[in-house]
């Protein structure tokens, strides 16, 4: 596969964390929480980066390029993740309340101060309602997130020095 068709793959793997993101919402039933939120805005545009970069035929310096907006978004949606992981890992008793909505926060905050809130957690984001192999859902994000950031990189440096994922 070359470089195009392997960040397709890339935008494949985020359309297929989001939408199981949309079935554990709908389906499963589990409301996601601020945190959730933005690790979802993140995944979405990891996967339109990821989208753009496949349909840029991109030389060697765009090559790398496109693999460094991939790593440092996927950077900042791990940052997110993280952030999530370690809230719902926190012992009992230094779990933040539970707060408003983020669409509440949203509308009545101005956005720096709202961000503000969203980062520092909630006690419902502190809340672990669903496992896979022993992991919350922020974990298999976190996992994610540095997983596709290192394969863009790869995938788009290895093209840039004329190894075999070349176009």
């Amino acid at each position: 596969m070359n470089r195009r068709q392997l960040c397709v793959v890339g935008a494949v793997a985020c359309a297929a964390m989001m939408g199981f993101a949309l079935f554990a919402q709908h389906v499963l039933e589990l409301e996601p929480c601020p945190l959730c939120v933005i690790q979802r805005i993140a995944v979405i545009s990891l996967g339109v980066i990821f989208l753009l970069a496949a349909a840029h035929d991109a030389g060697p310096a765009g090559s790398r390029l496109w693999g460094v907006l991939i790593a440092s978004l996927a950077t900042a949606g791990a940052v997110v993740s993280g952030r999530h992981v370690w809230l719902q890992n926190l012992p009992p008793d230094q779990v933040p309340e539970c707060g408003p909505g983020l669409d509440y926060i949203m509308d009545v905050f101005p956005l720096m101060e709202a961000m503000s809130m969203v980062f520092a957690g909630s006690g419902e984001c502190a809340e672990v309602v669903w496992r896979f192999l022993g992991l919350s859902m922020p974990t298999w994000v976190l996992i994610c997130m540095v997983s596709m950031g290192v394969f863009g990189i790869v995938v788009n440096w290895r093209a840039a020095r004329g190894s075999p994922v070349e176009d």
